[in-house]
């Protein structure tokens, strides 16, 4: 045994390893959370399943859950990047937890990845599953995975930067009831189950503009209608990203 074989090394694991802990950790806290289920998982599911097997809601031409899934999974998206992730981070930050580990080796940028890669994971085992079931339900998608791939991403970035911005302003238990209102407003209003053209002319033309409006109807045109890159509903969900983003930076405050 040479000399030196089990001295210590003090320091920092390498960033990479970090974050990918870091991600787990976040991962596994999420998805043991009963409220972040409710919300990520049983929540779309029903709907789905409900809508889709009762005639409650005209949809036009066609099965219902072709019009129905891809609202369901911009559905899902808001509510993890959103709604779970305002959540989680606010209640961090009351307690504390956020200001201790930006006082880590694990960089206060780096933090965030790890939250937003945990929330790509989680999204990933949710599409898995509504898809799986709408499949189940005798869904016919169309269109290109690639233009699904990136509304996707766009509507992950636009409510990751509004759910931190939130989290990262208000008070815990202001932000757990801001954020479970605008998941409920924007499930009525945001074209999800109820058609935007149910809604006034102008009405329609404002909620048209909302961030989960932008990512259904875009989701909807690529997979019920087979179009091509919807580039308006693209561009919507990208300002909304760089404002969220952006304003998330700035204002974010981590006690």
């Amino acid at each position: 045994m040479s000399a030196g074989t089990y001295t210590p090394r003090p320091g920092a694991a390498p960033l990479p390893r970090m974050i990918a802990a870091q991600t787990a950790l976040e991962t596994r806290m999420l998805l043991r959370n009963g409220e972040q289920l409710l919300l990520t998982v049983i929540i779309p599911t029903l709907l789905l399943v409900l809508f889709s097997a009762v005639d409650i809601v005209d949809t036009g031409s066609g099965a219902s859950v072709d019009f129905l899934a891809p609202g369901i999974l911009a559905l899902a998206v808001m509510s993890t990047a959103f709604t779970g992730q305002a959540i989680a981070t606010g209640f961090e930050r009351r307690y504390g937890v956020l200001k201790r580990l930006g006082a880590s080796p694990l960089p206060r940028w780096a933090l965030m990845t790890a939250k937003t890669l945990s929330v790509l994971v989680t999204e990933v085992l949710q599409i898995v599953l509504l898809t799986a079931i709408a499949f189940a339900l005798g869904w016919s998608p169309q269109g290109d995975p690639l233009s699904v791939l990136l509304l996707l991403v766009l509507g992950t970035a636009a409510f990751s930067g509004l759910g931190l911005l939130m989290a990262g302003t208000l008070k815990a238990e202001a932000t757990l009831a801001a954020a479970n209102l605008v998941f409920l407003l924007l499930l009525v209003g945001g074209g999800v189950i109820v058609p935007l053209d149910k809604f006034p002319g102008t009405v329609q033309s404002v909620l048209g503009l909302l961030p989960v409006s932008a990512l259904s109807e875009g989701l909807r045109d690529v997979l019920q209608h087979g179009a091509s890159m919807p580039w308006a509903q693209a561009g919507i969900l990208a300002v909304w990203a760089v404002l969220g983003l952006g304003a998330a930076a700035k204002f974010f405050r981590w006690e």
